[in-house]
């Protein structure tokens, strides 16, 4: 199948579709079977989308199936499964309600490599950072860095500064000329 022929109508639902879209992937599909739809040959639209063009095929006939721009989307799928227990987690809360001083760790705050050092310790298995992220956004935490805040100076209240000049002139030599 090196062309597809589309109507007025799937051709605009495909349209709708990559405008609307914020998921590279999806818009790179539908991009690909609209591209092919117009012409194109198979090869041409695979080296300019950076994929296979076994690839576009696979799409085209994803399309060419059902005529729903949803058949484009990625499928759910399960991934891995991971080796965080329901006793890790509640280890995870435990230690979250304490201080990592409490915990013998020269630290104010829980950072994601502390936990997951502490978690090494008491499990002997070492989970990534990006797994114990996924555990505290389970868990609802959420976490920026802190920043100071510092008081606005009184003094300056309700004043602007100056705007800078717009051609500020040379500056004046900092010492004088020398010989040679």
């Amino acid at each position: 199948m090196d062309t597809l022929t589309l109507t007025t109508w799937q051709r605009r639902r495909l349209g709708r579709q990559l405008r609307a879209t914020r998921d590279a992937h999806l818009y790179r599909r539908t991009l690909a079977v609209l591209e092919v739809a117009r012409g194109e040959p198979v090869a041409a639209v695979a080296r300019r989308l950076l994929v296979s063009p076994r690839a576009i095929y696979h799409w085209v006939r994803a399309y060419a199936r059902g005529h729903d721009p949803a058949d484009l989307r990625d499928r759910d799928r399960p991934g891995r499964p991971t080796l965080f227990t329901e006793r890790d987690r509640v280890r995870l809360r435990r230690l979250l309600g304490a201080s990592p001083q409490g915990q013998g760790y020269p630290a104010a705050e829980w950072t994601v490599p502390l936990l997951r050092d502490h978690l090494a310790r008491c499990t002997g298995r070492r989970p990534s950072d990006d797994t114990v992220r996924r555990e505290l956004g389970r868990l609802g935490y959420t976490w920026k860095r802190s920043r100071y805040a510092l008081d606005p100076d009184p003094e300056l209240r309700g004043k602007k500064a100056a705007p800078p000049p717009a051609n500020p002139p040379p500056a004046a030599p900092q010492r004088r000329a020398g010989r040679g």
